[in-house]
């Protein structure tokens, strides 16, 4: 089997980027911030909330959902969604080691 480019970089450098897909998306991160909001919801609620269609939410729900940022209970008809904290708490650490990589500039450094 031949090399894929995602071989060519750490587990780690593929999992941020993974997570970084997931908030490339203006409607993926409005779903979050209403989960974060919410505390939980039922999918009907955001697309009063957004303003797109179902079959547009769902796709975002399921994008997120495969990463594991969000988790959903089906009650009845209907699934009731909300953050997954592990998950978000491991993406918040991914994210702060990268930015944290960062060192001050010295007073008229710059390149």
């Amino acid at each position: 089997m031949g090399v894929t480019k995602a071989d060519l970089f750490t587990q780690a450098q593929n999992d941020i980027a993974l997570s970084a897909k997931a908030f490339a998306h203006p409607a993926r991160i409005a779903i979050i911030q209403y989960l974060l909001r919410s505390d939980t919801c039922i999918n009907g609620d955001l697309v009063q909330e957004l303003g797109l269609a179902q079959a547009t939410i769902s796709q975002h729900l399921r994008e997120l959902k495969e990463i594991g940022i969000i988790q959903g209970t089906i009650e009845g008809s209907r699934v009731n969604y909300c953050i997954n904290q592990n998950k978000w708490a491991v993406v918040k650490a991914q994210f702060d080691d990268m930015f944290n990589q960062l060192s001050p500039p010295a007073p008229g450094d710059c390149c």
